[in-house]
């Protein structure tokens, strides 16, 4: 499992990767990865995830970055002291890359800023059945 963490005005991302052997096929050159996303509000305001941003580098430094409408069909609300989770997943045509990104959020004032999502590793070290 790898880890990454971030905090942005309260906002704390957390993120563990795995790779899913099951679902990957290496001698086509597929490897799927899961990661698990728990988005805390740890600040004063209450803030709404809106739209993500993910910029995905696989083993040879090729990148791809994914944008759209807030995570797995939602666009929670995370009052001070609650807690999103969600688990989504990332193919890669290499046996390693990374993830990083921001998730746009914005308070009910209107306020927008970009809670960051800190680089993770996704490798096949990791293995979940």
């Amino acid at each position: 499992m790898f880890q990454s963490e971030a905090v942005t005005r309260g906002i704390r991302v957390r993120v563990q990767s795995f790779f899913v052997k099951e679902r990957s096929a290496p001698e086509q050159g597929e490897w799927f990865f899961a990661y698990q996303v728990t988005i805390s509000n740890e600040g004063d305001e209450t803030a709404q995830l809106v739209s993500r941003h993910w910029i995905i580098t696989d083993g040879n430094g090729s990148e791809d970055e994914v944008r759209g409408p807030g995570v797995v069909g939602e666009q929670p609300v995370l009052a001070p002291g609650e807690t999103f989770q969600y688990t989504s997943a990332c193919p890669l045509g290499t046996p390693f890359g990374t993830m990083q990104g921001s998730y746009q959020m914005v308070t009910p004032g209107g306020e927008a800023f970009d809670a960051e999502i800190a680089p993770f590793a996704l490798a096949q070290a990791q293995t979940v059945n």
